[in-house]
């Protein structure tokens, strides 16, 4: 394993109940390893059998529907990144069979130049149906459903993810290394709209940090946490944690749940959106709109501004609810059509 000696221990506990999980761990925003907490798992007592008996167990419950497999070279080491022009990608994609999948990671076994093979995030409702049930999360995470993610040996930028997450091993060996949200400005986050995945990652590979190109990212590594995790064991990761995932089998294997997040309303899309509309106005002005954000947005009494009109003439500024987001929604629609 590559040598973080810079970044301090995660915490840990052994296994937990769903009680506790929601009394001690879901709202304290911290994050921890939980040691065996699926370690009874049928899918993790075949992983202990073997890469083979790991990808025949879950062969049994392949649906038929293909998965998108990221595929890079040999030469890039395993870490999925953007080109030297931070324009295109050092791998492709390509839609396969599960089966093909699985295949060709148990066939480079043993080739130390193997490609880099990796799919992520496939719904396992869709992929492999009736594996959920058969594994059963013994922990409350609200809305969250399973997503599954299988590869060879790879390196996940740092990125963080909008929603809780709890990520449970079944085959091979995971590094994660993380670092709390207030770290976004030494971390050097790439482009927010031309992504790997989905979300901005760090520019910044935490096994070889350049401090000369990126100086701040010191100050990081000082918040840095690290776990090593194994087949059975879990780790819960808070909302807007930056988190770097490292795997190193030749079959690795990970179930992970989203807790129910923001998707529709979300604040990061609000973000860009603000790019555009403040950002580069003037200082004086965007002061103001500091202001009006803050009041409206941020302050613990946002929800009540609009406590002195009458409820019905609330609008915009109402209680949460279905209602109050499409009515935002067609303001939104409106106002952005006209421009």
């Amino acid at each position: 394993m590559s040598n973080l000696d810079w970044a301090r221990p995660l915490a840990e506990r052994a296994r937990v109940d769903s009680a506790t999980f929601e009394a001690e761990i879901l709202n304290r925003g911290e994050p921890v390893v939980l040691r065996a907490q699926v370690s009874t798992w049928p899918s993790v007592v075949a992983a202990r059998g073997g890469a083979r008996n790991a990808a025949h167990y879950m062969e049994k419950f392949d649906g038929g529907v293909p998965v998108q497999v990221m595929a890079g070279r040999p030469e890039i080491q395993g870490r999925f990144f953007y080109d030297d022009a931070v324009q295109g990608f050092n791998f492709n994609r390509q839609m396969v069979p599960l089966r093909l999948l699985l295949s060709e990671l148990l066939r480079f076994e043993n080739d130390p130049a193997a490609p880099v093979l990796y799919a992520g995030s496939a719904p396992t409702g869709q992929l492999l149906p009736g594996w959920s049930e058969a594994n059963p999360l013994d922990l409350t995470l609200p809305g969250a459903k399973a997503r599954v993610w299988i590869g060879n040996a790879t390196r996940i930028s740092t990125h963080y993810d909008g929603s809780a997450n709890m990520a449970c091993v079944v085959a091979g060996r995971r590094r994660f290394v993380l670092f709390p949200p207030e770290q976004l400005e030494n971390l050097y986050v790439g482009p927010l709209d031309h992504t790997m995945a989905g979300q901005p990652a760090s520019m910044v590979d935490p096994d070889e940090p350049d401090l000369e190109r990126y100086p701040r990212f010191a100050e990081a590594m000082r918040h840095a946490l690290v776990a090593d995790l194994g087949p059975g064991d879990a780790i819960f990761i808070p909302a807007l944690w930056w988190h770097n995932v490292r795997s190193y089998e030749p079959l690795n294997i990970l179930v992970n749940y989203w807790a129910e997040g923001h998707e529709a309303t979300s604040p990061f899309t609000a973000m860009i959106h603000a790019l555009m509309a403040v950002r580069d106005l003037p200082p004086r002005e965007r002061a103001v709109w500091r202001k009006w954000f803050d009041h409206y947005a941020f302050d613990d009494a946002a929800d009540r501004v609009a406590d002195h009109l009458p409820e019905a003439a609330r609008g915009v500024l109402g209680a949460a609810s279905p209602s109050r987001t499409d009515r935002i929604k067609q303001y939104l629609l409106h106002a952005l059509g006209a421009r």
